[in-house]
């Protein structure tokens, strides 16, 4: 798969278009890179040096396949490694980049957790599930507080980013499309070589298991909840 979440080239160039200053010399992280479908598309539009964190080590062979493919790999890498225990030092990030993993820690530990590695002037940009209206049908709200309880609203979700000591830039809705044609159109298959690849695999099964059911219900619900970036 292309992505292991909601997204889009267009929505991550979107997103790009609000970082400035980043050089040759810049160093830019991709947290819950995946198979870094998103990080080839960062490293194609801005230099640097670029660094991918995943915790599953087939993705971060794919991924380390693709910069080779696109001629990256000499300033593209990926490595295996938790988003709670990152090998960086403080501020030795200019950026942090990271498209629908960043539920995997909690959105306002992350943002607290990962400050630390931002230089002064530093940029994050996350994408997160988030609420559009403050009430929803039971069925869809009953799935999320059990999938993932800290969904938050948009308003909600940028004073975090203040909290946690950001300024925040930008945000917008991910389009429709970046759900269906760009994650759940090629995820069955896929969906059918990752259980096998990781069976008895806990968290890969549950991971699984959640992305199934989530198809169905975006479908039904779409207007009331979906994905937003956070810059």
């Amino acid at each position: 798969m292309e992505r292991q979440g909601p997204g889009s080239p267009e929505a991550t160039l979107k997103a790009l278009s609000f970082v400035d200053g980043l050089t040759d010399e810049s160093f830019i992280a991709d947290i819950g890179c995946g198979t870094g479908g998103q990080t080839m598309v960062v490293a194609g539009h801005v230099p640097g040096r670029i660094t991918g964190i995943d915790l599953f080590p087939g993705f971060i062979d794919i991924f380390n396949r693709n910069a080779r493919q696109l001629g990256l790999q000499d300033r593209v890498k990926g490595i295996v490694g938790s988003m709670d225990a990152l090998p960086f030092g403080e501020e030795e990030l200019d950026m942090i980049w990271c498209e629908g993993a960043i539920y995997n820690i909690g959105f306002e530990r992350g943002l607290k957790e990962w400050r630390k590695y931002l230089k002064p002037g530093g940029y994050i940009a996350v994408s997160e599930s988030s609420w559009f209206t403050d009430e929803r049908p039971a069925e869809i709200n009953d799935f999320w507080m059990d999938a993932y309880s800290e969904m938050d609203t948009l308003p909600n979700q940028v004073a975090k980013l203040y909290k946690a000591g950001y300024l925040p830039v930008a945000t917008f809705i991910l389009p429709e499309n970046c759900w269906t044609e760009h994650y759940f159109a090629s995820k069955v298959a896929a969906q059918e070589i990752f259980r096998k690849k990781y069976a008895g695999n806990k968290i890969a099964e549950e991971f699984s298991s959640l992305q199934m059911i989530e198809d169905e219900l975006y479908g039904k619900y779409k207007e009331f909840y979906g994905y937003v970036f956070l810059c």
